[in-house]
């Protein structure tokens, strides 16, 4: 097993930085999907985020193990920092006339990725990049010139491309990779909070250009307490957990692992953030009405995914609870009906059904309610 050339270290203020300009993406394909809330539209979102996602992922890995330490990392990280910036610039337009800048966004943020890796990762990575980089630069080289093509070709290119992605890493030695739990979690896990936060600009951009209503400040209210709440599920104690899950695992399936878990199931909590955020405008934007059966379905559903793949993700490192959480996605899609009635009871029922998961959770644990700082003890799956 290859050693990390470097210490371990926790995230820093450029990667921080560095997650502002791609959670950018994220606001974008959040109006992507509240303009087009259509099979298409969502296509068009999953197709986006799971490409995005894939190259995220991969700089989360190098920094993982090359920390941007000098001048010349750190120029490189703003270089693909502006293919980011020029990737979340095209979204909206990504399926009509900037394709093109899409596609070399896209390319430059894979070129830099490739070379930062083989040049500093170490010998392991270098070995593991030798394999795994042409095959990202194929996905890549798709993408760049799907984008310059017509939009039927551009749609069958950029499947190729993300089907590439999706059998990289088993075709690949990636247990080359040395993963540091302890930034990996926090890295990800940034991102998460980061995310959330477009929940609430969307309460803002739904409410431009509205004259403030006791209705809408309601509303409001209650899509920050959504985005909590979805806040507490992912945190509320597990990071830490999942950071000593993730460090129990025998380091030559950690990373896969690690695929698995920050990889697959973040693209559907990615997801979900994106699709209840688009819920979330909506509902603010028709605050004193009814929901359309998408946007009622946009709202609830965003939720239910982002509760599958919390699901998913704790299972995959052993966390417990699941049970309470996937019984809850069933339950949330359940109330699409009261969208469509009102806007405010959509939000108003999200709420109570995550509250009220919360709490049966504490209980089966045996805590008091919100004392999850606390937990000691094993507790069933």
């Amino acid at each position: 097993m290859a050693q990390p050339t470097e210490s371990a270290v926790r995230v820093s203020t450029l990667e921080l930085f560095f997650d502002l300009v791609f959670v950018f993406t994220i606001t974008q394909l959040t109006k992507v999907l509240a303009d087009d809330l259509t099979w298409h539209g969502v296509a068009e979102v999953v197709l986006m985020l799971g490409v995005i996602m894939w190259m995220y992922g991969g700089y989360a890995w190098l920094t993982n193990a090359v920390a941007p330490n000098n001048p010349v990392r750190r120029t490189l990280m703003l270089i693909g920092m502006g293919g980011f910036l020029a990737i979340a610039l095209a979204i909206p337009h990504a399926f009509g006339d900037a394709g093109w800048a899409f596609g070399l966004g896209y390319f430059v943020v894979n070129a830099v990725h490739t070379g930062l890796f083989i040049q500093a990762g170490g010998a392991g990575p270098a070995r593991a990049m030798r394999s795994l980089g042409p095959q990202n630069l194929l996905s890549a080289t798709l993408i760049l010139i799907g984008g310059f093509l017509p939009v039927e070709w551009r749609w069958g290119l950029w499947i190729a491309a993300a089907l590439v992605q999706l059998v990289t890493p088993y075709l690949n030695p990636i247990g080359e990779f040395t993963i540091s739990p302890a930034h990996f979690v926090e890295r990800h896990g940034l991102v998460i909070i980061i995310a959330l936060g477009e929940s609430l600009i969307a309460i803002g951009v739904g409410a431009e250009n509205l004259v403030l209503t006791p209705m809408i400040l309601l509303v409001g209210v209650l899509g920050l307490s959504v985005s909590y709440l979805m806040w507490w599920l992912y945190f509320g104690g597990d990071d830490t957990r999942a950071e000593h899950a993730l460090a129990a695992i025998d380091a030559k399936r950690r990373a896969l692992a690690a695929i698995h878990a920050y990889g697959w199931a973040h693209i559907g909590l990615l997801l979900g953030i994106v699709a209840v955020a688009a819920g979330i405008k909506k509902a603010v934007g028709h605050a004193d009405g009814h929901l359309s059966l998408a946007e009622a379905t946009v709202l609830a559903g965003g939720l239910a995914v982002y509760l599958i793949s919390d699901v998913a993700f704790r299972l995959i490192l052993k966390i417990p609870t699941v049970r309470f959480r996937a019984a809850a996605a069933l339950v949330v899609v359940a109330t699409i009906p009261l969208g469509m009635i009102a806007g405010v009871l959509g939000l108003a029922a999200a709420v109570t059904v995550l509250a009220v998961m919360l709490y049966l959770e504490d209980r089966a644990r045996g805590l008091r309610w919100g004392d999850r700082a606390s937990w000691t003890a094993p507790t069933r799956p």
